[in-house]
Parts: C-alpha cells; structure tokens; sequence
C-alpha cells in the first residue's frame, strides 16, 4: 500500500515474513506482517509447513498403531495425547479400566502437565532475552523426565497408555521416587519465580503487551492457560471430568489482564497445582491393588458409532472424534488441538504493536507447531 506524506514524497508499508525458518518463531511457522515503521498494521499466520497428515495416517493403522501416531503432534504433551485416544476407544467399545490404571493414568498426566509447562517457563524468558530461566527449568524437567524414564522407558513419547489401561505395572518402589521427585521440584519451583516473575525487564516487556480479551479468547476458541489468563474460568478436569478427576478438587488458575505477563503466571502457578494434584493421585494409586489393564482380543475392534473423547492437555482443550464401521482402523479419526485454535487469535492480538513486542507476543501464546498443523 503506497500514500502519500503531503510533501510530494511517497511512502510504502513493507510486507515482512517472519518464518517459516526465523530465530524468532517457535518451529515453522510463518507471520506475513504489514508493517508501518516498526509497527504492525496487519498480521496473517500462515501454518501448514509441518503438516504431517496424521489424521489420514490414523485411518490406515490400527487402534494400537494409532497411539504411536497420536503421541507426536504435541511432542511436549505425549501422555496426555495417547490418553484422549484411549478414552475415545475405550468409549466405544464399552471397557471398564481398572481402578489403579485409572490414578496411574492421572498422576502420569498432571507429570507430564508440568513437564510441558517447564519447557515453556524457559523457553518464553529465553525468548526475549534472559537465557538463565532456561537452565533453572531444565533442572527440573530433568529431575521429572528420570520418574518418567523409569516407568515407560521413554523420555518424550512414552507410548504407555493402552486400550484398556497402561502397557505394564510401574517398578517396585516407583511411587516413593516420584514423590521425592515432586518434593524436590516443588521446593525448588519459588527459583525460577524470584528470577523472573518479577523481574523489572521480563514485566516491562509483557505487562499490557498482546491483551487478549476474554470475548475474542471464548471467540477463537482459545483455551488451557492462553483462556485462563484472559479470565475464562473453564477447565475440562473440573468442569467435564473424566478418569477420576471428580473425586478431586482441581483449583483452576486464573487472571483477568489477558495480557503476557499473565499467561506466564498462570502457567508459573499451574504448575504447582499439578505437582499437589500428582500427591494426591500417588496417595490413591498406594492404597489399589490389582491389575493396570484389560485382555483384549489379539484384533481390537470397535463397533460401529461414534463418540468424542476431549481432555485438558496441558495447552488446552484436546479432542478426538472417532467414527468407527466396526472395523480394525476407525473410519474417521478427528484431532482437535489446543494450540491451532489458540495460534488463530495472533491475528487479532498483534496489528498496532512494535516489532519487537511482536517476539513476546508469540511466545506468550504457548503452542507447538506440530499441534498446529498436525
């Protein structure tokens, strides 16, 4: 767009890409910016670079298969992501869990919510230029991923949950190591809070910066600690529960500013209600005995319908539409993800910021772009 200045000079507002390969984006995804000086007039995200096509690939594997798939698109979130299909299948075909599958499966996610969060809490500082949070997080993701090492032999895709329950029994002694791993965290968590939360650069540049309303939050379908910081008091553990979840009582972590500084706290204080919630599971998961899954048939088949299976992952709402003919593979397989309905609201958060409040914006969003594009 070319105007004119009054003084016979032309000026032009200059279309910049940012992305798909960008220091400045998380992974590849792609911003085309409309730029007026250093500020942004418009901003279209453009996604698809990392399109794996997995939910056409989940159409030709079967329900075991299937699981493998499912724990990559959120490569941050694997527990959580084989756990809305298997409570899919598991809808469908009608089975029982047993009751200690049940807690193992809840404290392994909220472990696994904290894990994602850690990365995030380093990541995000990293991003707008304090590098120290970083190693603070990975202290402690590293102190977590050992418990999660241990009982599934995987330290990102774990690929433990099964149709039915979990692939086997923790180890002997597991749950006395967790906890230890969970104390150790929670007392080293207030670390990583005195040397960012508050400090004077990290607020200045994300307090009152990329303010997301509640109305456009519930608008854009956005949810997880992106909604949450915005005010909208929704989490699917409480408010739709599913495992066991109703037995507890899951505090859900709010803010009103919407703005970067709050997602950050939120997540910064959501993760410490994850480690309280882990105890609590542990605690249920000592006192069940008995076995962690079912015998199924050597074909698992699902009969004919359909159902759909929604989980608060760790960055939101995640949800799985299954369409089964009764066959071995489901005929339609649909992932909804948390981070492309909150990634969409970009659109709407960064037109009339500075360039490089645009770096903090993006980072305070929380996605991963493999659960963009799936």
């Amino acid at each position: 767009m070319t105007v004119g200045t009054g003084s016979g000079l032309e000026t032009a507002d200059m279309v910049l890409n940012i992305g798909p390969q960008h220091p400045s984006t998380h992974g590849v995804l792609r911003l085309k910016l409309t730029l007026d000086g250093e500020r942004v007039v418009d901003c279209d995200p453009i996604v698809g670079y990392m399109h794996r096509g997995a939910e056409k690939l989940f159409e030709v594997r079967d329900y075991r298969q299937i699981i493998m798939l499912a724990n990559r698109h959120d490569w941050l979130s694997a527990f959580s992501n084989e756990l809305g299909v298997v409570l899919a299948v598991e809808r469908l075909m009608g089975i029982e869990v047993p009751e200690r599958a049940i807690w193992l499966r809840m404290a392994l996610a909220e472990l696994n919510r904290v894990l994602n969060h850690l990365m995030f809490l380093g990541s995000y500082p990293l991003e707008i230029g304090a590098i120290t949070p970083m190693f603070y997080a990975f202290r402690e993701r590293e102190t977590l991923q050992a418990v999660m090492e241990e009982v599934s032999g995987g330290r990102i895709h774990y690929m433990f949950n099964r149709v039915g329950g979990l692939k086997e029994e923790v180890p002997a002694g597991w749950t006395k190591r967790a906890r230890q791993a969970v104390a150790a965290v929670r007392k080293r968590m207030p670390d990583l809070d005195r040397i960012i939360h508050k400090n004077d650069i990290f607020m200045a540049r994300t307090v009152g910066v990329g303010v997301l309303s509640a109305a456009d939050a519930a608008a854009y379908g956005a949810s997880g600690p992106v909604a949450r910081a915005s005010g909208l008091d929704f989490d699917v553990r409480r408010d739709e529960p599913y495992l066991a979840y109703d037995e507890l009582d899951v505090p859900v972590v709010t803010r009103t500013a919407g703005d970067c500084h709050s997602r950050f706290a939120v997540l910064l204080e959501q993760t410490q209600v994850s480690l309280d919630l882990v105890d609590q599971c542990l605690d249920r998961v000592e006192r069940i005995g008995g076995p962690v899954n079912v015998r199924l048939p050597k074909v698992v088949k699902a009969p004919e319908g359909h159902t759909y299976a929604w989980t608060e992952n760790p960055l939101g709402v995640n949800g799985y539409y299954l369409v089964s003919r009764g066959e071995k593979t489901p005929w339609r397989l649909k992932l909804r993800t948390a981070s492309y309905a909150n990634v969409q609201a970009l659109a709407t958060l960064i037109p009339g910021c500075l360039v490089p409040d645009l770096i903090a914006i993006l980072g305070s969003m929380f996605f991963v772009v493999g659960d963009i594009d799936k």
